[in-house]
């Protein structure tokens, strides 16, 4: 599964981010999912399923409920997307510390201590 631009829109709305939070720990069927938010059971199940189209959360029966759990490629569509940046960061991070500082003695380490 690719990145889409629906997984951030899904994601922008708090309530999508609580929900998507209570399934990190495992399946869950909605009434436990909903269980403590302040939105109704019906509109948890609404945030579910927009949280679905955008490919974060899949869903399963179970007799005449439904379970629902984190989508793995979903979320490591995400993943990489994000990661193309964070690769970039720290490269540009080891990049300045492996410039020589102009201060710095020659052949003295960083946290060596200046004994005379």
């Amino acid at each position: 599964m690719a990145y889409s631009g629906e997984v951030f829109a899904a994601l922008a709305d708090p309530t999508r981010r609580r929900v998507l939070e209570r399934l990190a720990s495992g399946p869950k069927p909605v009434g436990e999912i909903a269980e403590g938010l302040p939105v109704s059971r019906p509109a948890v199940s609404q945030h579910l399923k927009v949280l679905k189209e955008a490919g974060l959360v899949s869903d399963r029966a179970d007799g005449a409920r439904r379970i629902y759990a984190i989508d793995p490629a979903g979320l490591g569509a995400v993943r990489a997307w994000l990661d193309r940046f964070w690769t970039g960061a720290l490269e540009a991070f080891a990049a300045e510390f492996d410039e020589p500082a102009a201060d710095a003695a020659p052949g003295r380490g960083f946290l060596e201590e200046d004994n005379g």
